[in-house]
């Protein structure tokens, strides 16, 4: 993040600190956003130390499950293709192509690594409003990612206790969102006064090719300074009181 951020300052480019953070709602996955984030704070970092840690330890069971199947892949591959980044599924997936195990990444879900997979292993638990907390805390505008990606009725019910323990924005603007949906979501926002982001959730390409390209999703322009504009905002509360303005 020190490297972008200084990119940035060199060339007139405005980054912000960000992250996403997986939590579980039932069978659902839940994603949440932090924007703004003061990515150098001590506790913050320790979090992201255990969940990198947790996660490496939840993919080395994957592949011990993969091997059970005589399904051969090769643990150091996978952190090869991982290249640094927290080891998850995606890059599990990757190595079974390579080592022509399966034909595409899609295959390696469905097969394999997918929720009712027979190498799927459940992350270490999360709720989204303990992320939504760990974000607010190191500074951050939590946000609540993607709500339609999934069934979105157990996830939108939770909205108000997201709110009260911090929430700032809600994810609108989404590939995978219909014009309806779209709709549904601004109604929340202006219900509990969050600020409507989008994004096109572009992660490079790789496992997510096929998914919408960066910049290919239309938005306001207000977006980023209403965000900003929160970051603002709850950085004048009081200690502990993330709640929106």
């Amino acid at each position: 993040m020190d490297e972008a951020l200084a990119a940035g300052r060199r060339y007139g480019v405005d980054v912000i600190p960000g992250v996403e953070i997986n939590t579980d709602v039932g069978q659902d996955e839940v994603h949440i956003l932090g924007y703004f984030i003061d990515h150098a704070d001590g506790t913050f970092q320790a979090f992201l130390g255990e969940r990198r840690a947790a996660r490496v330890r939840r993919a080395e069971e994957m592949v011990r499950r993969l091997f059970a199947l005589g399904v051969r892949v090769e643990w150091a591959r996978i952190r090869e293709i991982a290249s640094g980044a927290a080891v998850g599924r995606p890059h599990i997936a990757r190595a079974l192509v390579e080592a022509g195990r399966v034909a595409s990444v899609q295959e390696a879900f469905e097969r394999f690594l997918g929720r009712n997979g027979p190498a799927y292993v459940p992350r270490a638990p999360l709720a989204p409003e303990d992320a939504v907390e760990v974000i607010a805390g190191a500074g951050g505008v939590p946000v609540l990612a993607h709500p339609g990606w999934s069934s979105s009725g157990p996830v939108l019910e939770r909205v108000p206790r997201l709110v009260a323990r911090g929430l700032g924005g809600i994810e609108v603007y989404y590939p995978d969102h219909t014009p309806e949906m779209v709709e549904a979501y601004l109604t929340i926002a202006g219900r509990y006064r969050l600020v409507a982001t989008g994004g096109t959730d572009y992660h490079g390409g790789g496992a997510r090719t096929g998914h919408a390209q960066l910049g290919s999703i239309p938005m306001p322009a207000g977006v980023v300074p209403a965000l900003r504009a929160r970051w603002t905002s709850m950085r004048a509360l009081p200690a502990g009181d993330a709640r929106p303005s």
